[in-house]
């Protein structure tokens, strides 16, 4: 059995048997019945909650007279991601922003989540940063066929961009993850607390990145001259 971290432990302890059902009734077989959730599915629901309750807390305290500091952070990050997907995309950006920032924030917490003790960063397993890259491919698809209609099809012929959003996540964040727990395990507390300030800056970098490469293949499928 894989080495579970304790908030995986206790996913496994009480949703076990129905996983494990439903991937059967999907004609997949768990590798560990008895504990069918990995840890980057564990950190990724771990993640997807805490968004959830932020988002709730914001909404709940949005202010005109009298913003708070979250709802300043917020409408921070959500100024920026908009003013850079409008110099990019154009004047019908919009209406991308609300995709752009829950993909930036999840990959964000994602990244950041392994610098907790007790948590892994779940972007360093090969297949959530596919996922995101998926899910960023689909929805510029989509945007694109919203756009142009049928004319898009010939954008097809290109290469995969989702192969590319999902090397360089993973990538960086796996090696940012190895050179922490290498240096944590080698050398006095003070020098790890440099690397920790190094994942954090590869962190906010690769999500930069991520959100810049998904806002520029946006702005391909929804160009005006389709």
């Amino acid at each position: 059995m894989h080495e579970q971290l304790w908030f995986t432990a206790f996913l496994n302890h009480f949703f076990a048997g129905p996983v494990s059902g439903l991937l059967r009734t999907l004609h997949i077989e768990p590798k560990f019945p008895d504990a069918p959730i990995p840890n980057s599915v564990a950190m990724e629901l771990l993640v997807f909650l805490f968004l959830v309750v932020v988002f709730a807390l914001v909404r709940s305290r949005l202010s005109v007279d009298r913003p708070g500091g979250l709802q300043h952070v917020f409408e921070g990050a959500h100024g920026f991601v908009e003013g850079q997907s409008h110099e990019i995309i154009g004047h019908h950006s919009e209406g991308f922003t609300p995709f752009l920032m829950a993909l930036g924030l999840f990959i964000l917490l994602c990244n950041l989540i392994g610098v907790i003790p007790g948590f892994e960063s779940p972007t360093a397993v090969p297949v959530v940063p596919l996922g995101c890259a998926i899910c960023a491919f689909v929805y510029y698809q989509a945007q694109g066929f919203k756009h142009a209609g049928i004319a898009y099809l010939r954008h097809f012929a290109g290469p995969m961009p989702a192969l590319a959003l999902t090397i360089r996540l993973y990538a960086n964040m796996f090696a940012g993850d190895m050179v922490t727990l290498v240096f944590f395990s080698l050398v006095p507390i003070g020098v790890p607390i440099v690397f920790l300030g190094l994942h954090i800056g590869v962190s906010l970098l690769q999500t930069y990145i991520f959100v810049l490469l998904t806002t520029v293949y946006l702005a391909g499928a929804v160009a005006e001259e389709h």
